[in-house]
């Protein structure tokens, strides 16, 4: 009710300077057609899923855009309530897929040992997303540099590249629906199939509390 009930006002949305948004006094009602759910706001999400909430196919994913329109953090509601009021409920893996990062500080403009032992620590895991990272960390330039392939100022390379390498593989632009998965790809492989072969995974399925 702390978290659902309150409604925000955002003026940036009707005024042409922003402004910091701000509560209303009255309170909105809870629904009944349907449960909320919340989740982290790190999410991978299928193709099948994204393409139920856009092209309309039911009415639910509309209703709670509407819904939360107005509620703070509404980010971190939006898809967990659609994924475990659909058909889509079985497919859900409680897990954010998310490494914290405790040990790196961009105090020093170099990666010590130390950190080095935690960048690493942090590939294998194969979680797809990290945070913690403080402004200008030096690991943001090696996951760059290492594990993205990025050069300074220029786009993630992919198989939409097909520029030469000495000069810049994304000057020439293929085909963006061509995925060739890398190295990065097996390890988010191999952990979702350890998620999914932990004897508490269906028990971890949209929580209700």
């Amino acid at each position: 009710s702390k978290r659902l009930k309150p409604i925000i006002v955002d003026t940036g949305h009707y005024l042409l300077e922003k402004d910091e948004i701000f509560y209303v006094t009255q309170k909105r009602v809870l629904p009944n057609s349907f449960r909320l759910f919340s989740g982290s706001a790190f999410a991978i999400l299928t193709r099948s899923f994204i393409e139920f909430c856009i092209l309309g196919t039911d009415n639910f994913p509309r209703t709670l855009l509407m819904y939360l329109a107005n509620m703070p953090y509404s980010f971190t509601n939006y898809f967990p309530t659609i994924l475990c009021n659909s058909k889509f409920k079985s497919t859900v893996i409680n897990h954010n897929l998310q490494y914290v990062a405790f040990n790196m500080s961009s105090s020093k403009k170099k990666l010590s040992s130390r950190d080095l032992v935690e960048f690493n620590a942090m590939i294998q895991t194969g979680d797809a997303f990290a945070t913690q990272f403080k402004f200008d960390d030096p690991v943001l330039d090696r996951i760059d540099r290492k594990i993205l392939k990025r050069k300074p100022g220029r786009v993630v390379q992919g198989g939409w590249c097909l520029g030469i390498p000495a000069n810049d593989t994304c000057s020439v632009w293929g085909d963006a629906d061509i995925l060739r998965p890398g190295k990065g790809a097996k390890r988010l492989e191999r952990r979702i199939v350890k998620l999914l072969s932990g004897d508490r995974f269906r028990s971890q399925q949209c929580l209700d509390r």
